[in-house]
């Protein structure tokens, strides 16, 4: 399906209205121009904010303004042969998951990269791998993180984040892991 020019700028102008409201401007500190100017800004802060040794507070105003208005973060995992998933908004992330991240130590870092871009709309693999500790000799979990990602015409906004680790029987695919 085809959209004209007049379907594709109320689209835009919708998007815009919405992260312009000034709602959304009270509840979303402004972003580092730095984070959200590049595809790599955006990925790089999400990966920056959540990490951080025991007891290190997370910039939770930080990892808000990367994310658009109704944003998702969605775990998914197995557990007794089924496949189960949870639905946050960033604001629940902070709560479901920030006290783990803070007490126990927590460092995420992207090991390899898929991107597929068309336009503004920018869907990415990016594998992780987590550690306790940034000096731990091994990860204690690897998994894939699927980003959603779109360019507004002036930055980059997360607008989803759906991940699952990988696993015995879930084993990551060589298509996303660094050549050797």
């Amino acid at each position: 399906m085809r959209t004209g020019w007049i379907g594709r700028w109320l689209g835009a102008a919708a998007f815009t209205a919405i992260v312009a409201s000034p709602a959304h401007a009270q509840l979303t500190p402004p972003a580092n121009p730095a984070d959200v100017e590049s595809i790599d800004g955006i990925v790089n802060a999400v990966y920056e904010v959540i990490s951080g040794a025991a007891g290190e507070q997370r910039n939770w105003g930080r990892f808000l303004s990367l994310f658009a208005p109704d944003a998702r973060l969605v775990p998914s995992g197995s557990s007794n042969g089924f496949n189960n998933y949870q639905v946050w908004t960033p604001r629940e992330y902070m709560q479901q998951v920030g006290p783990q991240l803070t007490q126990g130590g927590f460092f995420e870092r992207e090991i390899h990269r898929v991107t597929e871009r068309f336009g503004h709309v920018v869907h990415l693999f990016s594998t992780y791998e987590s550690r306790g500790k940034a000096d731990d000799a091994e990860p204690f979990t690897r998994g894939i993180n699927s980003f959603q990602l779109l360019h507004d015409g002036t930055r980059w906004w997360v607008l989803s984040i759906y991940w699952t680790s990988e696993r015995p029987d879930l084993p990551i695919p060589s298509t996303y892991l660094p050549s050797m």
